[in-house]
Formats: C-alpha cells, structure tokens, sequence
C-alpha cells in the first residue's frame, strides 16, 4: 500500500518537528510520501483561492489513488474505524490520497469527487495542526492494524 499525504503550504518548524516525526513512524509499516502544495496567494477571494489550490492538488493526486478530501463536512472516523478502512484498503493494494486544503480549506468541486470525506470534527483547526493530526491518526490506526501497543 502506498499512501500520499498531499497538502497546501509549507509547515512551520513546529508542525514541521511533529509532522516528521509520525511520518518516520508510518515508514516501518507503508509507503508514505508527503507532497506539499504552493498556496494560491494572490487570488483576491477565499473561493478562488481554494479553486486554485484545489486544481493543483488535484494535480499532484497520483493516478488511480482514493481520494480522501480532509473536509469538515465529512464523515468523523473513530481511530479504530479508520484502523478497519485502512485494512480495506491495504488488503486490496489500494493507493491512498490523503488531501488537505489550505486556510480556506478546498473547493466543493473537488471534495464532491473526491471518493471518502473525512471530518476531524466540528473543531475548526489550522490547516498545519490538521496535517499533523491525519499524520498521527494515520499512525496510530496502522499501529492498531499491527496489533502494537501506542506508545507516546
């Protein structure tokens, strides 16, 4: 299984710390790349910069990947609903994006085709701190998968 954490903006060194971290973690039990996004700045409006950076991510979303939209009206997965999804996915050989909007989170054109939306809940989070919880969750379920206690 390969999974792709793509997502708009650069991390600042806190989030980044943090983010690294869950990432080396998830490298002992799948493939992993993380693939960071340019915001759309110059857009006079929040819609149209989540147009702009929702076509780029849509972009850089490999062929054939599930998408999964990080939305808030999505759907709020337990860790051990996640756990049995991503058995799902993994047993099928199943490539998985894993996306992220920016400050203004992502267009409604690309969450409604995206195939999963994903909810952290009603919490309206920074768009660093939400990388860093998927990060987390995504390594916490593949440790629930492993049968392996959570440490830290």
């Amino acid at each position: 299984m390969h999974t792709h954490l793509i997502a708009v903006g650069k991390l600042r060194p806190a989030y980044r710390a943090l983010c690294d971290d869950y990432l080396k973690r998830l490298r002992r039990y799948t493939r992993i790349e993380e693939r960071e996004i340019k915001e759309a700045g110059r857009e006079p409006t929040a819609s149209e910069r989540r147009r702009e950076e929702s076509a780029r991510l849509e972009a850089a979303v490999p062929p054939g990947a599930l998408v999964i939209a990080l939305d808030l009206g999505g759907a709020g997965w337990s860790t051990e609903e996640l756990a049995r999804r991503l058995t799902q996915w993994r047993d099928t050989g199943t490539s998985v994006a894993l996306i992220i909007g920016g400050a203004f989170g992502l267009d409604p054109g690309f969450v409604s085709r995206a195939r999963f939306r994903w909810s952290l809940g009603a919490l309206t989070l920074p768009h660093e701190l939400a990388r860093v919880v998927v990060a987390e969750q995504w390594y916490r379920a593949w440790t629930i998968l492993r049968g392996e206690p959570y440490h830290k």
